[in-house]
């Protein structure tokens, strides 16, 4: 092992364990301020939540936490096994030697990726059933059949072989034959992908997994309709999903891209709210639009893709990259998969630490989206929608401020609601 390696694996395992470490710290701060405040329901909702509910949030919030914590402690335990103890380097060698090579260069490196991501779901999948079906279930959520939810797996996977491997395909192409400056137009082609998914995800691979029917409550359907008018917005349709048949979380969003822009309500949702309230969530979802938050993060997901891939672009020509991750880099073969799948487990390990500035910048559009909201319908309906919605889904009202910073993309109901009090009282019309 030469200096550059080793001292990439130390600084590999040190911001693995800090990591960790703070994530730990924060977990447990969640649960016992969340724990600390279960006894009595904040003041500013004394009104409105009762203390059963109150209690059920904190409960869903801390065991959720705590599985969390074990989730994190197998994650970590999982990336040291795939790196520094070997599997990565195992399973390179064996499909390097083996007969794909003759057929093709690039089929040893496709399967590489496919084989950890196989290996990779199998491993996580006792989580995802345990997290489904005792978590959720407990706390009346979930509403999945073990045959739904296995058909859903089998789809997913499908799906994402169909979709995935080829512009995974293209991508490893680019990094062989392109030259030295393979990352830009591989970006170039990540980006084209993404825009595309877009545009399809709405009438081609949502429904796969869900039924979409046009909006039938034509009273409901007059008052979005002339919403969307009053907001200069235009869509492709308002739809009903069922997502009840899954989960009794309820939501409503915007999907596609340019003319495939859609509005689809969960029925659990529409079952929930008034035709105020509903008028005030989509409200808020129109000010993400107005305020061009969708552009701002795709501009910005487009910046840092081109910065990774720029990054990826170096690191694949480095010797102490793969050896410092306890990989042997290919002699005679490429290498490019190998590149790619370490820098893809080893990216979120630094990205954590500057996850709090992206929360904050998110915090902050949903603030911009909340005022929008409330000058464009009733605040109050807002504010009685934000309520249910915070009691259906058994969001706690006390989450531990540092907590928040680091993870909430939302801001915690006592901010949020706290915002609107002085505007609700004037609302504009």
């Amino acid at each position: 092992m030469t200096d550059h390696s080793l001292v990439f694996t130390l600084v590999f395992c040190a911001v693995l364990v800090l990591g960790l470490l703070t994530k730990f710290y924060l977990a447990s701060r969640q649960i016992r301020h969340v724990a600390r405040n279960r006894g009595a329901v904040p003041a500013a909702f004394a009104a409105t939540i009762s203390l059963q509910a109150h209690q059920k949030a904190a409960d869903y919030t801390i065991a959720k936490a705590r599985f969390g914590m074990l989730e994190m402690a197998f994650g970590a335990a999982m990336l040291l096994g795939w790196t520094l103890l070997g599997g990565i380097d195992a399973l390179n060698q064996a499909l390097a030697g083996s007969s794909l090579a003759s057929w093709s260069a690039l089929l040893p490196q496709l399967a590489l990726l496919a084989a950890f991501g196989l290996i990779s779901g199998l491993l996580d999948l006792p989580f995802t059933l345990y997290s489904t079906f005792r978590i959720e279930e407990r706390f009346g959520f979930n509403k999945m059949t073990f045959k739904l939810w296995l058909g859903d797996l089998v789809k997913s996977t499908l799906v994402g072989l169909v979709i995935g491997l080829p512009i995974v395909a293209l991508i490893l192409w680019l990094m062989g034959s392109a030259g030295s400056l393979w990352w830009l137009s591989a970006w170039g082609v990540w980006m084209g992908f993404n825009l595309l998914v877009l545009v399809l995800y709405p009438t081609v691979i949502a429904p796969m997994f869900n039924k979409f029917k046009p909006l039938e409550d034509e009273a409901l359907k007059a008052r979005v309709t002339a919403l969307m008018q009053r907001c200069g917005f235009a869509a492709k349709g308002l739809f009903v999903m069922d997502g009840s048949k899954r989960s009794a979380h309820a939501n409503a969003y915007f999907t596609g891209f340019g003319a495939a822009k859609r509005v689809v309500f969960y029925d659990t949702l529409l079952k929930q709210l008034s035709p105020g309230e509903v008028d005030a969530v989509l409200a808020h979802e129109l000010g993400h639009f107005k305020h061009k938050h969708i552009i701002k993060r795709i501009v910005s997901m487009f910046a840092m893709s081109l910065a990774g891939f720029a990054l990826l672009g170096w690191l694949s020509s480095q010797v102490w990259f793969y050896t410092g991750l306890g990989v042997r880099p290919n002699l005679t073969g490429a290498n490019d998969a190998l590149a790619l799948l370490l820098f893809l487990l080893v990216v979120p390990l630094f990205s954590f630490f500057v996850s709090p500035v992206f929360a904050q910048f998110s915090r902050k559009h949903e603030f911009e989206a909340d005022a929008y909201a409330v000058a464009q319908t009733d605040g109050k309906d807002l504010q009685s929608a934000l309520l249910k919605l915070y009691q259906d889904n058994a969001s706690t009202l006390t989450p531990d401020p540092v907590f928040v910073k680091f993870y909430y993309s939302h801001p915690p109901a006592s901010e949020r609601l706290g915002r609107m009090i002085p505007s609700a009282e004037s609302p504009a019309v």
